[in-house]
């Protein structure tokens, strides 16, 4: 009789401790939805299988081991924090001087973080970090003036009219804050292909740069 007792309040237990690990996959899926929104590549599933690992790993932590005096409930969930970094840093790549998945790397950090919160049962730290992390990516992502941010990137042009295309792409640079951080000539008999290293102001539309002067006849051919 009384075996029955604990057996059945050993699975109430578990339970709890398993609603535990589908309500982090819950929060990390919603914080994963706003990443695939924005074409990131790590979106929902990623995120999920985060906060739901983070949370197994912290309910294992904190309550598989009570059997053993004096045990460390913290060792494992140290371990998260430093182990989780492997997945941001395969989201984070470089591109023409620019670095791209730096966010999305943060996320999964903190979406980690949100998992190991729900396992130790802390429901309401767990489910409102969630919420503000959405909130936060949402929020500094379509706000203008938050969002915005200098960025750098690359302009490569191929002309046979090098003297003059480059006073005058010097002197718009001038005019719209546009920084040159690194100049690359190549010379040949017919053209010169000069790649330029630039930091863009906060919000410049970078397309409209190209299509104007892809406009100009004495351009042969121009990418960024």
């Amino acid at each position: 009789m009384l075996v029955g007792v604990i057996e059945k309040y050993d699975l109430v237990y578990q339970t709890s401790l398993f609603i535990r690990i589908i309500v982090a996959g819950i929060f990390g899926y919603l914080i994963g939805y706003e990443r695939k929104n924005r074409y990131k590549g790590a979106g929902m599933r990623t995120h999920a299988i985060v906060a739901m690992g983070a949370a197994l790993m912290m309910v294992v932590s904190k309550y598989g081991f009570r059997d053993i005096p004096n045990f460390d409930p913290s060792r494992i969930a140290s371990q998260i924090v430093s182990g989780i970094g492997f997945l941001g840093a395969g989201v984070i790549f470089i591109k023409n001087n620019s670095v791209s998945g730096l966010t999305t790397a943060a996320g999964i950090w903190a979406t980690a973080g949100v998992g190991m919160a729900i396992g130790s049962g802390s429901y309401f730290v767990g489910c409102g970090a969630s919420l503000l992390l959405i909130f936060t990516q949402i929020i500094l992502h379509d706000v203008p003036f938050l969002s915005k941010e200098p960025y750098r990137s690359m302009l490569k042009i191929n002309t046979s009219h090098y003297d003059s295309i480059i006073t005058e792409l010097f002197n718009m640079f001038t005019e719209e804050k546009i920084k040159v951080l690194n100049v690359k000539i190549g010379k040949s008999k017919d053209s010169t292909k000069v790649e330029l290293d630039l930091l863009f102001p906060p919000g410049y539309e970078k397309n409209n740069l190209i299509i104007k002067w892809s406009a100009d006849k004495r351009i042969d051919s121009i990418s960024g």
